[in-house]
């Protein structure tokens, strides 16, 4: 974590900003079969990661690794799988697909992750262009009725509420949770839940952030609103309102939650386990909270009533059950 004077936290942003595109300008062209995503469900910025694959049917075509809930000072690691290895890439944790590629790196080992599996380097982790491209670079590879996630008539709109949502509410959440000073925490507070304010204004009359189809900004909203309860309200300290408190939200993230390909990808244990356990300067006991009760999530939400189609004239994604509630 870093901190300015003030004490407000301020993410590091140096990602890894190589692309896998159509035509391979950057060395790595789009193939079926050879780069692994790596992820953790427990983490946010991952989570967009996971939903735009499932949703736009990449399973065949880009194998998905999955660390577990926590991990150390140096990396992710793959202890869910058997020995303690991911199967594909052979090695047991993420770091050491950034050693690979860059044996001095220096910076965070982050998911999302894509990993060129032959090699075994990693490709890129910058998480806000991941999803972008697998919408624009890999379409030879969506499936039949995929949705369009970023139109091209709407990406203006949908960038500029990225930005806000990214800036007040995604990083806003943990903002407010790594303060280093009152002053700072206050600050990232009154944003975020002014940002709540207006984005409840805005679905209050339509069911989708941008356009009247599910599209690469509800995707990067859901992500924080599906973590609000299990961990920023309060091992933030995000407590104006619960996100079940907020009618509009509660029922716009519901209804993305009951939409194959969203909620589907969840798991609260993990969630909790992450952040409860590995924020250890915020929790020092690593307690991970018995609640809360999450049943709520499929309780009906009435947002049809708003019109709008999730998919368009596609269709949605098959099934893919995750142990949600455990």
């Amino acid at each position: 974590m870093a901190y300015v004077e003030s004490g407000e936290f301020t993410r590091d942003q140096r990602y890894i900003a190589t692309r896998i595109t159509a035509d391979g300008r950057d060395g790595f062209p789009v193939e079926a079969g050879r780069y692994r995503l790596v992820v953790s469900r427990a983490c946010p910025w991952a989570n967009r990661a996971i939903i735009v694959r499932r949703l736009l049917g990449l399973e065949d075509a880009l194998s998905m690794g999955v660390c577990g809930p926590t991990h150390d000072e140096r990396s992710w690691t793959f202890d869910l799988d058997p020995g303690g290895r991911d199967p594909v890439l052979g090695i047991e944790r993420l770091q050491e697909a950034f050693f690979k590629r860059y044996p001095d790196y220096d910076k965070g080992i982050t998911v999302p992750a894509i990993v060129d599996v032959p090699t075994g380097a990693v490709v890129t982790n910058d998480f806000a262009r991941i999803t972008v491209d697998l919408s624009l670079e890999w379409t030879a590879f969506h499936r039949a009725g995929a949705p369009d996630l970023y139109p091209p008539s709407l990406r203006d709109e949908i960038d500029e509420v990225n930005e806000v949502v990214y800036a007040d509410v995604n990083n806003g959440v943990y903002r407010a949770g790594f303060a280093g000073s009152q002053e700072a925490y206050e600050d990232a507070y009154d944003r975020l839940f002014r940002r709540l304010d207006r984005l409840s204004e805005r679905l209050g009359s339509r069911r989708y952030l941008v356009g009247d189809t599910i599209t690469e900004a509800d995707v990067r909203l859901f992500t924080t609103l599906a973590r609000f309860d299990a961990v920023y309200h309060g091992h933030f300290k995000c407590n104006r309102h619960k996100l079940t408190e907020m009618p509009v939200l509660w029922a716009y993230a519901r209804d993305l939650f009951q939409t194959p390909g969203f909620g589907d990808t969840i798991d609260f244990t993990h969630i909790k386990r992450h952040y409860y356990e590995v924020h250890r300067d915020i929790n020092p006991a690593g307690i991970v909270p018995a609640g809360p009760d999450l049943s709520g999530w499929l309780t009906p939400h009435g947002r049809e009533a708003l019109g709008g189609r999730p998919f368009g004239d596609g269709t949605p994604p098959a099934s893919e059950p995750v142990q949600q509630f455990a």
